[in-house]
Formats: C-alpha cells, structure tokens, sequence
C-alpha cells in the first residue's frame, strides 16, 4: 500500500532534510524532476525545442519551482514565459534563473500554449483560487498548442486551488470547481490526500510521484493509504492440494426478499464470484436465487442455514420486524458480518446500533453518503476519510463508506482509500454485488480491512471492464468480476 501524507508531516519531513543540504538543494532536486517530466510531455507534442511553455507563479516556494523548472525547458530551447500573480512576491531565486536562461515575464497569457504549468499555490494554500487566480485556471482550457490541441496541464505538487488535508474543493457560484484542473500532477517526496481522495482527486488528472529524498524523514503515521493491485497478490487465499470447500469457506448470505428478489440474487453473484467455496442462502428469495445459481444452499431463515464463516446482511432484505430478527440472529452469530442497506436502516430504526459496540466478532459497514447520513445524523462533510473514521470509532465497525473513491476506516484510526473506483458504478444493484463479493473474503479468512479494501478494488475493476461494453447494469458487475479475479494467482 502507498502511504498519503498530510501537510504537517510533509513539511516537518522537508526541514528535517534540508537542514542536511545546501541551501536551495531541496527545490533543485524537485524543479529538475518537474522538468524532465514535463519535457516528456512536450516530446509527445513535437518536442522541447521551440515548444511554448507557460508558466503560472504564485508567491510561494510552489512558484519557485515551477520558475527553477521553467528555466531546465527554455535552456532547452523552449519559448518559456512567466505569468507573475504577485509580481512583486516572486521567488526571487526562480525568477533570476529563468530570465538567464532566456525565459521571460508577460502580462497576459499567449496566444499559443503546448504546456501549462500551475505553480499558483502549493501545500500551503487554503481556501480556494482567489478571484483573478481562479479566473485565469478557468481560462486554461482555451489555449491552444501547436498542433492545434489543447495544451497540457500540469500542476506542481497539487492542484492549486484544493484542499490538501481533505481533498475538498470550493465551488463558485455556477458550481465549477475553484481550483486548476490539471492533466498532470508532477508532486514531490510524498502522496497528500487531496490526489487521492474527495472531489480533488479527479482534478489531479495523472499522479507522478518525484522521489527527492524525503522518505527516510517521514515519521508518524500517514494519513492513509492506497490499496495496489500488489496488495491484492499478496492478501488472496491461495489453493492447495488439500483444499476442499468448506476449508476455503463457507458465506452466508441473508438479503433479499419478495418485494426485491433481485437483490438477493445479486449479492449471491458477487459471494460466488470470491474464493469460498460454498455460498448459504437465507431468506425470502430462495426460489429466485436457486434458479440463477443451483450450487447455492438455500433456506428461509437465517437459523436454519447451518455453519458460515461470515455472513452477508441487508440488501433488499426490508425492514420490517421479521427483517429486524434476521438481522439479530445474524448478529449474534459469532463470526465476521457485512451489514448493507437495509441493515443499515434497521440498526437506526431498530435501535440496534449499541449491538455492534459490545460484539467480540468483526463487522463491516457499507453506507453511501446518504446512509451515513442515517447512522450519524449528518452527511460525510468535506472531510470523508475523517468521516468514516468517527463512524467507524463509534460503531467499533469498519466502514466503507461508498463514493468514487470509496474509504475504508477501521476503529482504531486507519484509513484506506480504493484508486479504481468508477462513476459507471452510481446505479442500482451494484452494491449488492459488493456486499456478496466482501462476504465472500471475509469467509475466506482475511482481515475486515483488507476485505474491505480489496472488495472495493476489485469491484472498481469490475465497473471499469463493464463499461467497455456499454452502459452498466449490476448484472454486468458480476458478471465481469469473474475475468477480473482470474487475474489473481
């Protein structure tokens, strides 16, 4: 997993480093990765040789960067110019380097752009572009290159303009996002939240990591990490000779009913599509399910399913009194438990929430935002990952909590954060299938919050391969889950 770092330790680790060089060291190394990054970039546009480069400077160490980068291309032979914001705040360092290189300052943007590169505010910015700033990040879509493409965007570190610590980003009053969008972002030493979590995420467009030497220096604990493919590899129950089903585990699955049989058969699809080797159905859609999946074991009740290793809860299960004893006699079996939907109803309105607190056997929890907003009586708020933290410390649960990129907390205060999340996901069903697909790793033995971390994953990978066919269904989730998990060993 990748650590993400907050400011604080971000900025404590670069004074501990730079006490240990010359000064001026530290934004050499960061400028001339931006360089060569953006270099790159220009190759794939005709060149660095008379490629035209602009340059957006704040007043901070973040417009240094981009000046000291700006002078690497114009030596180069790039026609490199600089857009002061605060003329008379610039890094002063920067602003010599690329004048002696051949760069020059303007007043305006120029007509033609190949790169763009965003050094208006770094780790230190908040609150948003402020008026003139946001007016010109907006304007960024408009210039045009050589070839007669829009020019490439890249921002230096973070994307001025959002949150680091949350990944929140104001809006202005017609909605848009105050903040540069940005192609690339060339960041430096280590990961912040805001490239991979909230509504700042997406804005960061391509995440390059620019190693300077600050790893040794982190300290503490990250903020949160990101869960990788080689996570995945190394999490999966592996097969062996002796393996048989019921020692690759057994999940039970209580969701569906009359009124929602669909449900039931969905999250049946994703508890198949896992490494257990045998799924127990239990409630009202068991004619539904057993003809959409004969292997199933099938019952009314959740008492009469026999052993399971984990149980599934809640999906279109109702929320109804018999529905509330459902999920009691899932809850006190003890083993792992997945509570979604309509479980999640039944623990407010069933004033069965303080049960979690006081069981010894793990569970996790499956809100989308406005479920959250059920369980805690406000809505996540700009700050998810501390969001799913707080619910996840009161309820003793893991939390998953749903979104384009989806949040794992567990209560003892850490965080994941899924990459492959896929807004083809926002339809209906599609939860089911990871609810089933969840309980399925959790029968199999791994720990809530790698299941968590890894269901969402791969259920992200799901959305993703779907939609190459098209619009996506539910039905397409499960069923495109199957070629994603044959990746695995």
């Amino acid at each position: 997993m990748r650590p993400v770092w907050r400011v604080a330790d971000v900025r404590a680790a670069e004074a501990g480093l730079m006490a240990t060089l010359p000064p001026g060291a530290l934004m050499q190394r960061a400028a001339a990765g931006l360089a060569r990054r953006c270099a790159l970039l220009l190759g794939d546009r005709g060149g660095v040789y008379g490629a035209r480069v602009l340059l957006l400077v704040g007043s901070g160490d973040n417009g240094g960067d981009a000046l000291y980068a700006g002078a690497h291309l114009a030596r180069r032979g790039a026609a490199v110019a600089a857009l002061l914001l605060t003329p008379g705040r610039a890094h002063a360092e920067g602003l010599a380097a690329l004048r002696a290189a051949g760069g020059r300052v303007v007043d305006r943007p120029p007509a033609v752009v190949d790169l763009v590169l965003d050094g208006i505010v770094g780790i230190g910015g908040t609150g948003g572009l402020r008026e003139t700033a946001d007016q010109l990040a907006a304007s960024l879509a408009e210039r045009i290159g050589r070839d007669g493409t829009r020019a490439t965007v890249v921002a230096v570190d973070v994307p001025s303009g959002v949150a680091v610590d949350t990944g929140n980003v104001p809006l202005t009053a017609s909605g848009r996002p105050c903040a540069v969008r940005a192609d690339v972002t060339v960041t430096f030493g280590a990961l912040k939240p805001a490239l991979v979590v909230g509504p700042a995420a997406p804005l960061a467009g391509h995440i390059e990591l620019v190693d300077i030497g600050l790893e040794p220096w982190l300290r503490g604990t990250p903020a949160l990490r990101v869960t990788e493919w080689s996570d995945l590899v190394d999490w999966w129950p592996r097969l062996g000779s002796s393996s048989e089903k019921y020692s690759r585990g057994v999940v039970g699955v209580a969701t569906g009913s009359a009124t929602y049989p669909g449900a039931a058969v969905l999250s049946v699809s994703g508890a198949l599509a896992g490494p257990t080797g045998m799924v127990r159905y239990a409630g009202g859609a068991r004619a539904e399910v057993l003809h959409q999946h004969p292997s199933v074991i099938a019952t009314d009740r959740v008492a009469a399913s026999g052993r399971v290793q984990a149980w599934v809860c809640g999906s279109g299960l109702g929320t109804g009194e018999e529905s509330a004893a459902e999920l009691r006699a899932v809850l006190a079996a003890p083993v792992p438990a997945v509570l979604d939907a309509d479980a999640l109803t039944l623990l407010v309105d069933g004033k069965l929430a303080d049960r979690l607190r006081g069981r010894d056997a793990p569970i996790v929890v499956t809100p989308h935002d406005r479920e959250y907003a059920r369980l805690c009586g406000e809505t996540p708020g700009t700050d998810r990952v501390g969001a799913a933290l707080r619910l996840a410390a009161w309820m003793n649960a893991v939390v998953l909590l749903k979104g384009d990129r989806t949040i794992i907390g567990t209560p003892d205060g850490r965080a994941y954060v899924n990459p492959t999340g896929t807004p083809v996901l926002a339809t209906g069903g599609t939860g089911d299938v990871l609810a089933g697909l969840l309980g399925s790793l959790l029968a199999a033995g791994l720990a809530p919050e790698r299941a968590a971390a890894a269901a969402a994953y791969l259920h992200g990978l799901a959305g993703r391969e779907a939609a190459r066919g098209g619009p996506v269904t539910a039905p397409d989730v499960a069923t495109a889950l199957r070629p994603v998990l044959a990746r695995l060993p």
